[in-house]
């Protein structure tokens, strides 16, 4: 009713400005459809009240016809003023096209109040122009249930070995599922395991940046050992792991009939909405003494349609997006997408706090395939995705699933 009301009442106060004014609506593109009333209600009402002579409207599309349905209007002149950005190539070749506004250049910028690899995602692969304001990133980890920590006497592992044994004990004891991970949805295993667990293994940006230059290769030592781990975690999931899909993963986990949970920080929401008492910890390094790695991985930007009906007051909302403010509304209202903004922001969220804590200790790096790589037919993306899901399901081994892979990077380079 609440929502209802407040739509009513923007429509009401719109109609009632005089024509001159009325033009002046922004309109906020995106495909985050479960934040939107985050921002009817928290973020836009913020704005305005710095900025009342500016209305803003939300309207965001089903994440899977965003990409499509956004460059059509975009390239027929319909789309909103301000553009949700996904990181690297979908924002990348929207730009390449024109259909985003560049954003530096132009003296002091929104982009001065973001260290530069926050930026790297929203940039052209030189570097030199940058087409999308940074917003928020996440963080993979796993989540873990206390409780049944404390009933078996478990503590967070720091090592393969540790997690290992973890998962035995839990096994073994015959209660719970030692792993909330279904193979069903296919992309866990690859952006939430492999993502996850492998930069302790190929060294973060050392490896990443390594693979993109052409120095390493898929087939090496470092790569294969995350297949070999990823190999072995079958016999911790559930007997139905083969359908379970990843919100039957989540509902396992937050029922408390799973031990641990391999997830991602924009988890911590819905696990929090079922009352469960969880924690977080970090993926595990290969040996004691071994240095942490974890993706912090930069997810979603703001850009500006170059066609915009309102590109003076589109600037404003990007200028007031860079601030503290927002960043902390954002960090703090939806929990587990933390601003990467130069602003330093008081995390409120426990398991929130937990996460973006690793990143004083552990070093960051994004998703290994998001720069460059993806940029074959089909892309690396969607080869990972059926590779490690058939590598957890133990119908293929790691040493074809590097074969495999080295050769869809070749192809994709060729």
């Amino acid at each position: 009713m609440q929502i209802r009301l407040a739509s009513f009442m923007f429509c009401l106060g719109a109609a009632l400005l005089p024509a001159t004014l009325r033009a002046a609506v922004l309109t906020i593109e995106s495909w985050r459809v479960d934040d939107k009333v985050l921002w009817e209600e928290v973020l836009i009402p913020a704005f305005q009240r710095k900025n009342p002579g500016t209305f803003v409207k939300f309207v965001p599309t089903a994440p899977t016809e965003y990409d499509a349905g956004l460059q059509q209007r975009l390239s027929a002149g319909t789309a909103g003023d301000l553009i949700t950005c996904r990181p690297f190539d979908a924002s990348l070749n929207l730009y390449k096209k024109g259909l985003l506004e560049r954003l530096d250049g132009q003296g002091r910028t929104q982009l001065d109040d973001f260290p530069a690899s926050a930026k790297l995602a929203w940039q052209t692969d030189d570097g030199r122009e940058t087409y999308c304001m940074p917003i928020a990133s996440v963080i993979h980890g796993f989540f873990y249930n206390k409780k049944i920590f404390a009933e078996l006497n478990l503590q967070p592992p720091g090592t393969e070995a540790e997690f290992f044994k973890l998962m035995d004990t839990v096994k073994a004891q015959g209660k719970y599922t030692p792993l909330a991970l279904g193979l069903a949805d296919r992309w866990e295993t690859h952006q939430v395991i492999f993502n996850g667990m492998g930069p302790a293994y190929w060294q973060g940006e050392a490896g990443r940046k390594g693979l993109i230059a052409g120095k390493k290769k898929l087939t090496d030592a470092e790569f294969v050992n995350v297949w070999e781990l990823m190999a072995k975690l079958q016999p911790y999931l559930s007997k139905g792991a083969a359908t379970q899909t990843n919100a039957d993963s989540q509902s396992l986990f937050g029922l408390g009939r799973a031990a641990v949970y391999p997830a991602g920080s924009w988890d911590i929401g819905p696990i929090r909405a079922q009352s469960l008492d969880f924690g977080a910890f970090p993926p595990p390094v290969p040996k004691p003494g071994a240095a942490c790695h974890i993706s912090d991985h930069s997810d979603i930007g703001m850009g500006i349609n170059p066609r915009a009906k309102n590109k003076e007051e589109a600037y404003k909302f990007l200028t007031w997006m860079a601030s503290q403010e927002f960043a902390d509304l954002y960090t703090n209202k939806v929990t587990g997408f933390f601003s990467l903004s130069n602003h330093l922001v008081p995390v409120l969220d426990p398991v929130a706090k937990q996460m973006m804590d690793w990143r004083k200790s552990c070093a960051s790096t994004i998703r290994l395939n998001a720069q460059i790589l993806n940029r074959g037919r089909p892309s690396l993306e969607s080869d990972f995705w059926s590779v490690h899901s058939l590598v957890v399901a133990g119908k293929l081994s790691p040493a074809a699933a590097a074969a495999k892979m080295q050769a869809s990077i070749s192809k994709a380079a060729n």
